[in-house]
């Protein structure tokens, strides 16, 4: 699976041979990701390479699956299913990118690539997103695609020994589908005044 969100960027599987790559990521951002992601503080290699053979797992059991975000051949970040309730036709998406990569657009336009899967692929009916209420930049990406925010969970996650509130963010298909023409006119129009 291979699917260009830019001129310079993809999304791809990973592979347990990412697993050095993606660690050195983690290592050169691993005071900002520690703020937000319970994992990230204590990250050893093997835990990368678990987590990148857990991808695959998780492909297996046809539970969603998570993609390298690659920006000019090096992976800079990411983004993936949190898992798959078939019965409730649902799912949540989880993403982290490096510094160097952020403001640019990138992360939205993978958030994108992936819900529009889930409903036009997958015909899921619903797609949330978690993210620490302080964490702004990683609130954005919902809020641009047009997520309501649902509502906040107390204390909803331990990090780095403190209690962090979650944002609840969610979208539907029909909210979803009706976003993409409002996309298509709203980039018929930048293009007319460009």
């Amino acid at each position: 699976m291979r699917l260009s969100i830019s001129a310079t960027c993809r999304l791809r599987l990973l592979e347990e041979s990412d697993t050095a790559e993606l660690h050195a990521l983690i290592e050169a951002n691993r005071e900002q990701l520690a703020r937000w992601l319970p994992w990230a503080a204590e990250q050893t290699f093997e835990d990368t390479l678990d987590f990148v053979r857990r991808t695959r797992e998780q492909l297996d059991h046809n539970d969603g699956f998570q993609l390298a975000i690659v920006c000019a051949d090096k992976i800079a970040g990411v983004v993936g299913y949190r898992g798959v309730d078939w019965e409730q036709r649902s799912t949540g998406l989880g993403y982290w990118l490096g510094a160097k990569h952020q403001g640019r657009g990138t992360m939205t336009e993978a958030v994108r690539a992936l819900v529009d899967h889930a409903v036009s692929g997958w015909g899921l009916d619903r797609v949330e997103i978690r993210a620490a209420v302080e964490n702004r930049r990683s609130r954005a990406i919902p809020e641009r695609l047009e997520f309501r925010l649902e509502r906040t969970l107390p204390e909803a996650e331990a990090v780095d020994g403190r209690e962090l509130d979650s944002a609840v963010y969610a979208i539907s298909a029909a909210e979803w589908l009706g976003y993409l023409p409002r996309l298509a006119s709203s980039s018929a129009i930048a293009g007319e005044i460009n």
